[in-house]
Formats: structure tokens, C-alpha cells, sequence
């Protein structure tokens, strides 16, 4: 495993310029076409705000053979009990099947609704109504409404930089004007946030959102301080701004003592997006949002009008998996998997990386964000990489900025330490080569 193999390097090399091709038509926003078709006219402006995902694109080529994948962010399944699971689907199916294949309600079973509430008392939410729960398509379409509901063409929507990149494509495409607030390794920076209201409102800028992800961002792996958490919703208070609080990694804290989330004393000025994508099964696509109560209505009529109901089946399973299987002590599985994964991963950044190249240390979640020196842009990198047999995402997938990025993410949810290690031992070359040619 010490090097890619003869087949290996020979599929790298035939993938390697598909994945730049692809990622340069992500950076512009394009799709590949034959020609230009007379429905091209058709399409909306709104369309041509709608970007191919880096992070995809970048995902299923690394999925070929004899190349280490630093690049998803997956959660790691063969830890479910999965032959458990396929006889409760069946029971599903045998004794409710009516139910679970029919039409539901359009902001989730209330079941569902109520055990959220729980799940989100263990994340330290403990005065949740279901009545103010809408069950969504993961949290991707809950932030897809959010955008929707609240912002017009040219509104602001304020977020950390670097952030995820589905929140980016999700409102980029609602033609809002992204403005990033700097940040470091304690996360959002309150001065920061004040001083760009103040620029922006100056401008005379309207902003409507600040989107944030507080645990473990995601690249970054970084967590928002504590002390600094109630300070930000504060700001956002007194500038009429809403809070759209996204926490998937909040319950993989891998010592388990977590933070308390910006919604939990902040009722009616946060809202707050949650999903069992990474606590549970992604390809079920169920998520929620904790909608301040003098908004939900509005915002319930919004989700149930892009998907009518979400699927009853799923929800049913992921019902029958909190009542009847630890699911606690699945996370704590998670936790301690993880937490493993990421010690391998540090241990083989301190081992391999060259001098000039520094990195995260996150206390949780799935992900590690590298910083080059200034001048190196990741972007042609990856090229290097995949010749190298390793994959990662270069960091300009995750800004709003369109120039070049001197970050990378690492992922290491998805990857035995063994695997771990020998990624970084083949990235550490090409970094130490661009490093060299500064």
C-alpha cells in the first residue's frame, strides 16, 4: 500500500483530467452540453446562478480503484446493525405498509416531530415544540427554504468563511449577495461580524441571514467558542437579522461534552437545522428545522410546497430506529470511531507534512482544514494529487470568493487509519513540491 499501483497510476492519470475539467466548470458555474440548444433561452437568470458541485464531482471520481480518498465527508455505516434494520423495514412494509407507502403530512409525522424534540434535548435544546418542527429532505432543502422564505434577489446572506458548500450553492442560486465574516480557530469572530453589519448596512445593504455551522465546521473541523456564541446571536438581534443555526456534527463531539447550541436560550431568534444524516443514515434524506414559532407558518407552507410531505416510509424506519435501538449508544460508538480516525490523521500530518503547512485540530466531526502559505493555490494541486494516488477538495470550493484559495480539506470519517496514513504520506510530495516552488 506503500504506492499507487501500475493500474492505479494509469487510471489516475486518464481521471485526472476529467476531474479538472469538471472542477473548472463547477468554478464557472457551468454544465457540460453538446451545443447550445434553442431551450438554453428558456432558462431563467436564477438558473445560470445554479452551480456544478465541486464536492460531487470530486467524490465519485474518487471512488475509483488505488486512489486514497481524503475528499467525502461520509458517515460510516458498517457500525449500524444493518440486518436489524432490513427485518424492521420489512416489518414496516408487512404491518403499515398502507401508511408508509401513502401520501403523509406535509411537516412530518408527528411521532417523528416529537421524537426530534428529544434528540435535540440530548443536543441541549430542552424546550422544543413539535408543533414547531417541519421534517425536511435533509438539512440541504431546509436551507433551500430558508432562502427562499426570506430573501429577494440581492439581500444579503452573512456566513463564516470558509463554509459549506451546499449552503453556497443553495443561495447563490436565490440570487442573494454572500458576504463572508472572518473567522479563526475559535470560529466566528464577533468583532468581525460587527464591523461587516455595519459596512454592509452602510452600503445600504439589506441582510436577512447569518448561516452558521458552530460545531465542527464544515471544512474547517472548527468549533465556535463558547463564550463567544451568545455574543454572536446578540448582534444579529439588534440588527434584525435572523440566525440560521446548522448543527449535523453537534452530537459527534468525541468527548461527548458539548457545547450548547445558539438556539438554546435564543427561542425566537434562531433558527435551527438538524439532521439524521450524520447521526444516522444519509440516503434517507430526512433533516428538520426548529422554526421560531412566529415563523413557522410561513416557513412550513414554503418546504410543504417544494416536496408536498416527506416520505412517510423514511420516516417511519428512522422512528422505529430511536424507539426500539440505542441510538445513544450508536453516537457514542461514532464518537469514539472518529475520534480515532482523526488522532490517525493528525499523527500522519505531524509525521509527513512539510515544514510551512499548518492544519486544524478539531474536537469532533468529520473533517481537517489545511493552510499552505500564501501564494500556492490548491486548486491545480488536485491534478498532482490524483498522479499521486490521493484525493481532497480544494478550498474554493467552500468561499464565496471566486480567486484562487491556499486551503484543503481532509476528510477522515470514511477512512480506516491505515488508509489515513497512507494518503497523507502520498498528498505530503505534492504539497512540499509547491511549497518548493514559492
Amino acid at each position: 500500500m506503500n504506492t499507487p499501483s501500475s493500474g492505479a497510476n494509469a487510471a489516475a492519470e486518464s481521471l485526472s483530467e476529467e476531474v479538472v475539467d469538471a472542477l473548472d466548470r463547477a468554478q464557472q458555474g457551468t454544465v457540460p452540453t453538446q451545443s447550445a440548444h434553442r431551450h438554453e433561452s428558456l432558462l431563467s437568470s436564477r438558473a445560470a446562478n445554479i452551480k456544478q458541485s465541486a464536492v460531487r464531482d470530486v467524490f465519485e471520481i474518487s471512488m475509483q480503484p488505488g486512489l486514497v480518498s481524503l475528499a467525502g465527508g461520509n458517515p460510516y455505516l458498517q457500525s449500524l446493525p444493518l440486518d436489524r434494520l432490513a427485518a424492521t423495514a420489512a416489518a414496516i412494509i408487512s404491518e403499515h405498509g398502507l401508511e408508509a407507502l401513502q401520501y403523509g403530512g406535509g411537516q412530518g409525522t408527528l411521532e417523528l416531530r416529537t421524537q426530534i424534540c428529544q434528540v435535540m434535548a440530548a443536543e441541549g435544546i430542552v424546550d422544543a415544540d413539535p408543533d414547531n418542527v417541519v421534517i425536511t429532505a435533509g438539512s440541504q432543502s431546509a436551507q433551500d427554504v430558508a432562502a427562499k422564505v426570506f430573501c429577494n434577489p440581492g439581500d444579503v446572506i452573512l456566513l463564516e468563511d470558509p463554509t459549506y458548500v451546499g449552503a453556497l450553492n443553495t443561495f447563490e442560486a436565490y440570487e442573494v449577495d454572500i458576504q463572508p465574516v472572518a473567522g479563526d480557530e475559535h470560529g466566528l469572530i464577533p468583532n468581525e461580524l460587527r464591523s461587516t453589519i455595519a459596512r454592509l448596512q452602510g452600503e445600504g445593504k439589506t441582510i436577512k441571514l447569518l448561516y452558521t455551522i458552530p460545531n465542527f465546521n464544515n471544512p474547517s473541523g472548527v468549533m465556535l467558542a463558547p463564550e463567544r456564541r451568545q455574543e454572536i446571536v446578540d448582534i444579529c438581534r439588534e440588527a434584525n437579522i435572523l440566525v440560521l443555526e446548522d448543527n449535523p456534527y453537534g452530537l459527534l463531539k468525541f468527548d461527548g461534552v458539548l457545547p450548547q447550541p445558539l438556539r438554546a436560550a435564543n427561542p425566537e431568534d434562531v433558527l435551527y437545522l438538524g439532521s439524521f444524516s450524520k447521526i444516522f443514515a444519509p440516503g434517507l434524506r430526512i433533516g428538520w428545522a426548529l422554526v421560531p414559532a412566529h415563523l413557522k407558518q410561513r416557513y412550513y407552507l414554503a418546504s410543504e410546497a417544494v416536496t408536498l410531505c416527506p416520505p412517510t416510509f423514511n420516516q417511519l424506519l428512522v422512528s422505529e430506529y430511536l424507539n426500539k435501538y440505542d441510538w445513544q449508544g450508536q453516537i457514542a460508538t461514532y464518537r469514539e470511531l472518529y475520534a480515532q480516525r482523526c488522532a490517525a490523521l493528525l499523527a500522519a500530518l505531524d509525521e509527513f507534512m512539510p515544514d510551512g503547512v499548518s492544519w486544524t485540530r478539531p474536537e469532533g466531526g468529520f473533517f481537517v482544514w489545511l493552510t499552505l502559505p500564501e501564494g500556492i493555490d490548491t486548486y491545480p494541486l488536485l491534478h498532482k494529487g490524483i498522479d499521486a494516488g490521493v484525493v481532497f477538495v480544494p478550498g474554493a470550493a467552500f468561499s464565496a470568493d471566486d480567486g484562487p484559495s491556499n486551503k484543503l480539506r481532509l476528510a477522515f470519517s470514511a477512512v480506516p487509519p491505515e488508509a489515513l496514513r497512507e494518503g497523507v504520506k502520498r498528498l505530503a510530495p505534492v504539497l512540499a513540491s509547491a511549497l518548493a516552488e514559492l
